[in-house]
């Protein structure tokens, strides 16, 4: 794999940090700014709806630049995001923050993606793609981990002056090793494939295409059922399942690995049979947060299931990111508009576990409501499968 995919790779992980980190830290930061555990998770939510606004609006404005510079300027709002997060003194300085480092996440991992799978055989796309977003899946590994022991330890701030830090040393990467020809490709481009449109009509039409839309669907709904369980999985752990608040670190840890293997096994598996992969993947996510859901007082099912929980949870997605820029002929706005998919479910998930705490129901709830959504989701990618014949579309 080319070198530039590990600056991509770095870049994902800094921005898998401010996405994921602020699940372990949720408990505190809503002590130290004195409110609800609802009102604390729109700090997720918050940031899922900037990431849904922010990936279509600079993506279509970015169209016609050069990639590299692009690329480098997201890296930066980043960092200035999450250094306004760092410091801030009340709670909607601190959603400020969240919302401005949100802001350039869809589009880098919508921009990302195509330069990723630019950079290798056709037949390795989603390889590519899965390799880029390994940095994001190894920040739930060792990241959000180690940002949950920073803040017990240090203060839920110190946990944000370094992912500023990391931002820092990703933007330098970035700007070292990816080819500065990452940019639109012309109609003077030479391949063997057609260039991608790049103008912002051109960039609509891609739109037309049914394919596009139920990937979309899909995509929001999947990522919705995962991230509205795992936004209050530090609840479900300490106050079902009986673990303590330092217990969460590395119970995270855990979940972490699994992002990390489901990953790299739904790219693989996508460039086999990428639908019928996709459909495996939600089917087993939804049994999981099931069967989480019923033994969520049992430690050591939490243990296993939550790594269950990552590995089905990211086996789709290299999958489902190649297939709308393989129906959209690989127009960059489908591609960040997929990103605001994601962030657009993970909202919706965040806000329905949070309604089903609120009303009540306890901290397994989320889990089924997850479920429900993934189910869904499943039901999209069958009749996208259906429509698209079989073997599916590669």
């Amino acid at each position: 794999m080319p070198v530039g995919l590990i600056a991509l790779a770095l870049g994902g992980f800094g921005i898998g940090l401010t996405e994921f980190l602020i699940a372990g830290l949720l408990p505190q930061v809503a002590s130290s700014f004195a409110v609800s555990e609802a009102a604390a998770g729109r700090l997720i939510s918050g940031y899922a709806l900037s990431v849904a606004i922010g990936a279509v609006a600079l993506t279509a404005a970015t169209a016609r630049l050069p990639r590299k510079p692009v690329l480098v300027g997201l890296v930066a709002l980043f960092v200035i995001g999450n250094l306004l997060s760092a410091v801030a003194p009340s709670y909607q300085v601190m959603l400020l923050g969240r919302i401005v480092a949100a802001l350039c996440h869809g589009s880098f991992f919508g921009i990302g993606s195509l330069v990723a799978r630019s950079l290798v055989a056709p037949e390795k796309k989603s390889r590519a793609v899965a390799v880029m977003f390994a940095g994001l899946t190894v920040a739930n590994v060792l990241g959000v981990p180690f940002g949950a022991w920073v803040g017990e330890r240090w203060g839920w701030r110190a946990a944000f002056w370094a992912v500023t830090a990391i931002g820092v040393l990703a933007l330098a990467a970035i700007a070292a090793l990816v080819p500065g020809r990452a940019q639109p490709p012309t109609a003077a481009t030479s391949s063997s494939r057609p260039a991608p449109p790049i103008g912002l009509r051109a960039q609509f039409r891609a739109f037309r295409s049914w394919q596009v839309w139920l990937t979309l669907t899909a995509t929001a709904l999947s990522y919705g059922g995962m991230f509205g369980a795992f936004s209050y999985i530090a609840y479900t752990f300490t106050e079902v399942g009986g673990f303590s608040p330092s217990d969460v670190s590395w119970l995270l840890m855990v979940y972490g690995v699994g992002l990390v293997v489901g990953n790299l096994i739904g790219g693989r598996a996508a460039d086999r049979d990428r639908d019928r992969a996709l459909v495996l993947a939600l089917l087993g996510l939804t049994i999981t947060l099931v069967v989480f859901g019923l033994l969520a007082d049992s430690a050591v099912a939490s243990v296993i299931l939550v790594f269950l929980m990552g590995l089905f949870g990211f086996a789709g997605v290299p999958g489902m990111i190649t297939r709308v820029t393989d129906y959209a002929h690989g127009a960059a706005l489908p591609a960040g508009a997929n990103v605001s998919a994601s962030n657009l479910g993970n909202a919706l998930g965040a806000w329905l576990g949070g309604v089903a705490i609120t009303e009540g129901l306890g901290y397994t709830a989320p889990l089924y409501v997850g479920a429900g959504i993934v189910l869904a989701s499943v039901t999209v990618m069958a009749v996208a499968a259906h429509l698209a014949g079989s073997p599916a579309h590669r």
